[in-house]
């Protein structure tokens, strides 16, 4: 089985391609779209269904939906393994997935997340959505050019998604120190591997950065310069604490205007 899918990668993936390497030696292909699934939902990146069996994901992320997974198939074929039912028959690998996941997997089920899940995939329908999918892609393209503008070192150049994998081996500071002292500063990001890292997973040379989050706050191309000053601000003073305490001051004071939920007046309702 050719499993594609990632949790840092910033590039569109070639499907088909893949698919035609998988037939050339009989194997399966899967797509986790766990990370840009609400991207694809939307046409703007690469359909993994066209050149895929099976195509997996979460429900949360860039679908911004509940905690959850969906596995997924445009098209049922009978299982390659020659698994039989009692009668004989060989089982669809429609089959095989769902006695996989339950009941050897997962217990009952959970209908309010059930509910949560309807009303994301409403949403994703939505023209709302559409717009705040294109934008989620302008501002991490705007956000990549800012940390380039600085010297960050971006795997694969920049991004064609939500997310972007910076090595910080040429700042001198491990992905570890990174998070922990952005953390101080009230801003949040990750550590994570970069190819051909020289330090243990639990240090790591690089950090994830993605803009979904404050992409639904509002944010919009012109904010992700300010961002990623702070954001340097903080890398470039690692041991400033005074300097780190000066940037969360001024991280709150910026994300004033984008607050995560409306401020109702005395006496007004809010509305679903």
């Amino acid at each position: 089985m050719f499993i594609s899918g990632a949790a840092a990668y910033s590039r569109d993936w070639d499907y088909k391609r893949i698919r035609e390497v998988a037939d050339s030696i009989g194997a399966l292909v899967l797509a986790d779209i766990a990370h840009p699934a609400g991207l694809i939902a939307k046409g703007l990146l690469n359909d993994p269904f066209e050149h895929c069996h099976i195509v997996s994901s979460t429900t949360h992320k860039t679908l911004r939906g509940p905690r959850g997974g969906i596995i997924m198939m445009r098209h049922d074929f009978d299982n390659p393994f020659g698994v039989k039912d009692p009668k004989g028959n060989i089982r669809p690998m429609s089959a095989l997935l769902d006695l996989a996941v339950f009941p050897g997997m997962q217990g009952g089920p959970l209908e309010h997340v059930i509910a949560a899940k309807a009303v994301s995939f409403g949403e994703v329908l939505t023209d709302e959505y559409t717009q705040y999918a294109k934008q989620v892609i302008n501002n991490a393209q705007a956000m990549a050019a800012a940390f380039v503008k600085r010297g960050y070192n971006l795997i694969s150049n920049g991004t064609d998604n939500h997310l972007m994998l910076i090595d910080l081996r040429n700042k001198n500071i491990t992905g570890k120190k990174a998070q922990e002292t952005l953390d101080k500063a009230h801003i949040t990001l990750n550590k994570n591997a970069v190819p051909f890292d020289d330090k243990s997973p639990f240090i790591t040379s690089g950090i994830r950065v993605g803009v979904p989050a404050i992409t639904t706050r509002g944010l919009q191309k012109e904010h992700m310069e300010p961002i990623v000053e702070m954001i340097d601000t903080v890398l470039s003073n690692t041991d400033n604490e005074a300097k780190i305490e000066s940037v969360k001051h001024d991280v709150h004071e910026f994300m004033k205007d984008f607050p995560l939920y409306p401020q109702l007046e005395v006496g007004e309702e809010a509305t679903a």
